[in-house]
């Protein structure tokens, strides 16, 4: 089992306010992205160099769409959470979530769970592009949660086509992911026996956040931390 850095995930009001916090924080705008009709969201991406084929994704929920995953079933990466959802009102866009490919998720799936992680069912879910469909097979519970507070990353295996080989340069750099929070050492032992990941550690303060991201952009170093959430 090989298991990389896929993508990070920056979640936002709107659509529009995500771009505009990429232009303030970041220092550059983002590429297209594309609608995701199983859950009602859209996005934007950027390109993320430090890591095999990497990217950060901008995304929110799209106001006029509705999902074909029907309530009461939740969107992924916890976007229906009344809590995230008045933090990204309140505070802007944020790191919330990251997302790891393997070549064999189903089997990655029994990893996790026999460490006590019930990651969700696994999804086929696709989206429409300039270069062809997209599609992946991905880890959503029905609740919609992440879990480890966000460090616990949501599992993806990819179709023939991935993102980013179409993704512009965007002179990002992903230096160091580490996962942390008071579930940091049980998710890091959880996907030890799915290989190792290159830049990413383990903070061993419990009190650290969940998820901290250090990423080199055109305007200098910026980290980007995952906000507290009772999960």
């Amino acid at each position: 089992m090989s298991i990389q850095l896929d993508h990070l995930v920056v979640g936002a009001a709107s659509l529009e306010q995500g771009v505009a916090w990429c232009e303030s924080v970041l220092g550059v705008s983002p590429a297209a992205g594309g609608a995701h009709a199983l859950f009602g969201t859209h996005n934007r991406l950027l390109r993320l160099a430090g890591a095999p084929d990497a990217y950060l994704e901008v995304i929110a929920i799209d106001p006029a769409a509705t999902p074909v995953r029907q309530p009461p079933l939740k969107r992924w990466f916890d976007l229906d959470d009344p809590e995230l959802q008045e933090s990204l009102r309140r505070h802007g866009p944020q790191l919330i979530h990251w997302v790891a490919r393997v070549p064999d998720i189903g089997a990655a799936v029994t990893v996790l769970a026999r460490e006590g992680w019930e990651r969700g069912p696994v999804l086929e879910a696709s989206r429409p592009t300039a270069q062809g469909l997209l599609s992946w097979r991905i880890t959503v519970r029905d609740d919609g949660r992440r879990l480890g507070l966000g460090a616990l990353p949501t599992l993806i295996e990819w179709g023939a086509t991935h993102p980013a080989g179409s993704l512009p340069d965007a002179g990002l750099g992903l230096k160091e992911l580490c996962l942390g929070g008071p579930h940091g050492a049980a998710v890091k032992a959880a996907l030890d026996p799915l290989g190792t990941l290159p830049a990413c550690r383990l903070d061993g303060d419990a009190r650290s956040p969940a998820l901290t991201a250090e990423i080199s952009t055109p305007r200098g170093m910026v980290v980007l931390n995952c906000p507290a959430v009772r999960r």
